[in-house]
C-alpha cells in the first residue's frame, strides 16, 4: 500500500463533486482523466499525489433547505457514482474497510462518499438511511449554519450542542455504521457527540485550534478525547484554518462584515467582502500544515491523526500544497522531522481504515440490539418552526470549506 513517494493517502474530504455542478455534471465537458487546470483535482494529479482513497464530499450549501437540500445531495451522490462508472480502471466505489483494503491493493482509487452538512437529511432518519444505502459513509452534523438539532462552529449558538433529536441522529449513524463527522460543528456539539457516540468519530477536514485560532478548528480538550474514543482528526489545508496570520485576518474580516451588515454565514457575500477588503489574506504554507499535523499527534496520539485536504472546496491553498499532486511534499517534510514509516502509514490511511472497521463492528453489534429508529424531531424536540426558502439559482455557488 505504498508508492515510490511513500504510503498511499486516503484523504477525508474533497469537493470535486460540487466543483462539477456548474457544468451540470457533464463529465464529457469536464473530463478528469485529463488535466483540468481550473480545478485542484484530476486523475493524473491524484496518481502523482499517491492518493489511494478519497472521501468525495456530497455537499450542498446551507441556503438549500428542505426537499431542495435532499435533491441536490442526491444529485451530488449521482455525480460520484457516474464518475466511478466512467473511470473503472482508476476508481472504485468503496463502502467498508474490506473494500478499502482491496482498492489499495488493486491500484484503483477507493471512492468513498461523505455528506457535508446535516441539513442534507431534512431532519429525517429515513433520508439518512437512504443515503447510507447509496454508499454515503459519513455525515458532517452541520455546515456553516446550525441545523434544527445541532450547533455549528460558525453560527450563533441555538441549542447548546445537540438536541435530543441530534443525539438520536448520532445513535442512528452508529447503528448504520456511518461515521459521525464533527468538522464544522461547535465545540459544545463536539463534546455532546463524543458523550453519546458508541463508535469512533472523525473530523474529516479540521485542524488544531491552539495552532490557528479559528472556530472551524478543534480545541485541545476535544483532541484529547479522541484517544479514548478512537477517532481521527484529519488535518485540513484551508489557509485561514492553518495559518495563524490568515486565521486572524479571517476574524478581522468577519467582524468588519458584521459591521457592514453582511451575514457571515452567507459564504458568497462574505467571500466577496473579503476579496474587496483593504488588505489581502496572508498566505499559508506547507510548514503551517506540518505544525497542525504534529500538534494533533502530540495531543491525541499518532493513532488519531489523518489528512483531509479540502481540495476544490477552497479557492486558495497553502504554498507547497497547491493541488492533490502535492501530498508527497508533505510526507517528505514529516520524514525530515523524524516521522517513522509506521507513523506515516497511520497518518495517510491506517487510522481512517481502522475507524471504518471499528464503526462497522459497532454497527454489527447495535443492529443485533435494535432496529431502525422511527423517531422524529417533532416527537423529541417539539414542533419545528418552518424556515422560508426554496432551491436557489445554481449561480449561487458558495465555497464549501
Amino acid at each position: 500500500m505504498t508508492t515510490d513517494a511513500g504510503p498511499l493517502v486516503v484523504d477525508g474530504h474533497n469537493d470535486l463533486p460540487w466543483a462539477l455542478r456548474p457544468s451540470g455534471y457533464d463529465l464529457d465537458l469536464v473530463d478528469v482523466s485529463r488535466p483540468q487546470p481550473q480545478l485542484q483535482t484530476d486523475l493524473p494529479r491524484l496518481r502523482a499525489g499517491g492518493v489511494g482513497g478519497q472521501f468525495w464530499s456530497v455537499y450542498v450549501p446551507c441556503s438549500f433547505r428542505g426537499a431542495a437540500a435532499v435533491t441536490a445531495t442526491l444529485e451530488q451522490v449521482d455525480a460520484v457514482h457516474r464518475l466511478v462508472e466512467r473511470h473503472p480502471d482508476d476508481l472504485v466505489l468503496v463502502t467498508d474497510a474490506a473494500g478499502l483494503d482491496a482498492a489499495l491493493a488493486s491500484g484503483r482509487i477507493a471512492s468513498l462518499l461523505g455528506a457535508e452538512g446535516g441539513h442534507s437529511i431534512d431532519d429525517s432518519l429515513g433520508v439518512l438511511r437512504s443515503l447510507h444505502r447509496l454508499g454515503v459513509r459519513y455525515l458532517t452534523l452541520t455546515h456553516n449554519a446550525n441545523t434544527d438539532w445541532a450547533d455549528s462552529a460558525t453560527d450563533v449558538p441555538r441549542h447548546g450542542g445537540l438536541t435530543r433529536f441530534g443525539r438520536e441522529v448520532v445513535a442512528e449513524l452508529n447503528r448504520l455504521g456511518m461515521l459521525v463527522d464533527l468538522s464544522h460543528v461547535a465545540a459544545t456539539t463536539m463534546h455532546d457527540a463524543l458523550d453519546v457516540t458508541e463508535a469512533p468519530v472523525v473530523f474529516s477536514h479540521s485542524s488544531a485550534r491552539v495552532v490557528a485560532d479559528h472556530p472551524r478548528n478543534v480545541p485541545d480538550d476535544v483532541l484529547r478525547r479522541l484517544t479514548g474514543n478512537g477517532g481521527v482528526c484529519m488535518v485540513t489545508f484551508v489557509p485561514r484554518f492553518v495559518s495563524p496570520a490568515a486565521a486572524a485576518w479571517s476574524a478581522e474580516v468577519h467582524d468588519a462584515a458584521l459591521g457592514a451588515g453582511v451575514d457571515p454565514r452567507d459564504l458568497e457575500a462574505l467571500e466577496a467582502f473579503g476579496d474587496a477588503y483593504e488588505r489581502p489574506c496572508p498566505p499559508a504554507t506547507l510548514a503551517d500544515v506540518v505544525a497542525h499535523v504534529e500538534h494533533v499527534r502530540e495531543v491525541a496520539g499518532s493513532a488519531h491523526v489523518g489528512l483531509g485536504g479540502d481540495f476544490d472546496g477552497t479557492a486558495s491553498t497553502p504554498v507547497g500544497l497547491e493541488d492533490v499532486s502535492r501530498y508527497p511534499a508533505l510526507l517528505d517534510a514529516l520524514r525530515g522531522r523524524g516521522w517513522s514509516g509506521a507513523d506515516l502509514v497511520a497518518l495517510t490511511h491506517g487510522n481512517v481504515r481502522r475507524v471504518l472497521a471499528d464503526a462497522e463492528a459497532v454497527s454489527a453489534r447495535l443492529r443485533g440490539l435494535r432496529g431502525p429508529s422511527l423517531a422524529t424531531i417533532e416527537a423529541l424536540d417539539g414542533a419545528r418552526v418552518p424556515e422560508a426558502g426554496s432551491r436557489p439559482a445554481d449561480d449561487q455557488h458558495e465555497e464549501p470549506v
